[in-house]
């Protein structure tokens, strides 16, 4: 299927990755007032930062429709943001909250639901034209949060870095040849929340990195 090199979005029939394409199909069968397609970016056209997630949540974005929105790890997230200036508004996981961003956009790896929250190598490479045009359509962007190992690496391939020169760490920094900084964080999944890795003031924590960044 073709489709536009300069498009942040994949078209809502986006047929790229045919695992990932039947996914949608089978959820869209089983649960038909759900989303179900290719979770588009949020936030703030004149975003500095831009946040990379892994994927959408099956029950999250994938129901929603936008970005953490209806499971724990937007709870996490959206709270964060909220403290720190990077949102406006109340989260109430549901997409009509009203809740805005300021100077921060969100924006996954893979734009569709994989099974099990594990999209294949394949699928990654196939979805990071979108992350790269949208890199390319926020003009005053100086700095990325990623969420995971995954959107890590495909953060920098997206901003023209090489691996493995930039090693994956929680709250490491790293400052990419396209002068982007890039700040790692563990996911906010419930999973890591729940067992420790990821504690709300390590999360907390990335958030003062980026914030301290020379953006400016």
């Amino acid at each position: 299927m073709d489709h536009n090199p300069h498009s942040t979005e994949p078209p809502a029939d986006c047929q790229l990755c045919p695992r990932l394409a039947g996914f949608r199909a089978a959820n869209r069968a089983k649960f038909p007032d759900w989303f179900n397609g290719p979770v588009p970016g949020f936030g703030d056209p004149d975003a500095w930062l831009l946040i990379v997630g892994l994927a959408p949540g099956l029950q999250g974005a994938n129901r929603t429709g936008r970005p953490f929105t209806g499971d724990y790890a937007g709870d996490l997230l959206y709270a964060t943001l909220l403290k720190f200036g990077l949102a406006d508004g109340t989260y109430l996981q549901r997409p009509d909250d009203g809740l805005t961003l300021r100077g921060c956009f969100i924006s996954n790896a893979v734009r569709c639901v994989p099974p099990e929250n594990k999209p294949l190598p394949v699928e990654i490479h196939a979805c990071r034209p979108f992350l790269e045009a949208q890199i390319a359509a926020l003009p005053r962007l100086k700095a990325m949060v990623a969420l995971g190992q995954v959107a890590h690496q495909s953060a920098i391939k997206a901003a023209g870095g090489k691996l493995p020169k930039y090693r994956f760490a929680h709250n490491a920094t790293h400052k990419l040849p396209s002068g982007l900084w890039l700040v790692d964080s563990y996911h906010c999944s419930r999973y890591n929340t729940n067992t420790g890795r990821l504690t709300t003031a390590m999360f907390e924590d990335v958030f003062r990195t980026v914030s301290a960044l020379p953006v400016t």
